[in-house]
């Protein structure tokens, strides 16, 4: 008996640090994308260094989850659990990276760009964050109708992507200078792009942990 309380206490440490790993990515998307907008280049670099501790805390909570496992020998829906665990550290991983790109995207234009960036990215990166809060609930109380969700949300920032892509391409044919500018932000488009289907994949997760069934959300 005593074994099995310690796992359980052992597992919510574990949700917990998967917790705290998400919200490193959410600042890091807002860093990102306040670096772009601000052409501040040295919090650009900051959040490029910054993604190594995302990195480091990724591989601690995967070594986490392989002594869990070793250790109690977990069956049924306790070791789906810990399956699950590894999946969701591994997208939040991702997204730190997309935050990261975006943040090498605000590099490359530099701090001398006159142009406009596109609202639609400010909508896109409030949308994916409101999509990690929604994830990140249904996660802690394995809540499949609020991960059901994200779809919608989803669907949302891929609209918003498209929307940025066609008028980048607009731009260029008006404008064959501004070819750099237009490459930029249509990489860092993309990157906020997959950060929300990082974000669906962990509603995926989710959704297979509590119905055993694998349901698309991206679709």
């Amino acid at each position: 008996m005593r074994s099995r309380e310690q796992f359980h206490s052992e597992l919510k440490e574990l949700n917990n640090d998967i917790i705290q790993l998400a919200s490193r990515a959410n600042q890091a998307l807002r860093g990102s994308m306040d670096a772009l907008f601000n052409q501040d280049i040295e919090l650009a670099k900051k959040i490029i260094t910054d993604d190594k501790l995302i990195d480091k805390e990724e591989t601690a909570i995967n070594d986490k989850v392989i002594l869990l496992i070793a250790k109690q020998s977990p069956v049924a829906t306790d070791l789906r659990r810990l399956i699950i665990a590894l999946r969701v550290v591994t997208d939040i991983e991702r997204m730190g990276d997309n935050a990261k790109n975006i943040a090498k995207a605000a590099i490359r234009l530099g701090d001398h760009y006159q142009t406009e960036l596109p609202q639609e990215l400010i909508t896109m990166r409030d949308t994916s964050l409101i999509m990690l809060e929604t994830a990140i609930s249904a996660f802690q109380n394995e809540d499949i109708s609020v991960a059901h969700k994200l779809a919608e949300m989803d669907d949302k920032v891929d609209k918003l992507y498209k929307n940025v892509i066609t008028n980048m391409l607009e731009k260029t044919a008006i404008n064959s200078e501004q070819v750099q500018y237009v490459m930029q932000i249509a990489f860092s488009a993309r990157y906020i792009e997959r950060f929300a289907d990082h974000i669906t994949n962990i509603g995926e997760s989710i959704l297979f942990l509590v119905k055993g069934e694998i349901i698309d959300l991206n679709d």
